[in-house]
């Protein structure tokens, strides 16, 4: 599975309404930490097909984090069917697993 961009705030809407688990990382290009993390959420990502992956970089898509409340990065929110399941905060690779595995069977 592949991790797309999100490059609008309607194409943020059009995912998060999807009836299949969504799982977004908040990121920004000058933060260490989603730089350390992203590889970690790439091979996730290929662990768990039956989820759509997607980043968001905040600077590019502000309208999308302010909606969702993104107040540090990065931040990691899974949706389905217009809400939200579970999010994390930081770059926690443990967690960030907990969150995909438990969303999964969502």
């Amino acid at each position: 599975m592949t991790v797309n961009a999100i490059k609008s705030l309607d194409e943020f809407h059009a995912a998060i309404n999807k009836s299949t688990v969504t799982v977004f990382d908040f990121w920004a290009t000058w933060c260490g930490p989603c730089r350390v993390i992203s590889p970690i959420f790439e091979k996730l990502s290929t662990l768990h097909p039956e989820i759509e992956f997607f980043k968001v970089d905040v600077d590019e898509q502000p309208e999308v984090s302010e909606e969702v409340g993104v107040r540090a990065m990065p931040t990691f929110i899974a949706f389905k069917d217009g809400q939200k399941l579970a999010d994390v905060v930081g770059a926690n690779p443990g967690a960030l697993e907990a969150l995909i595995k438990n969303s999964a069977t969502a």
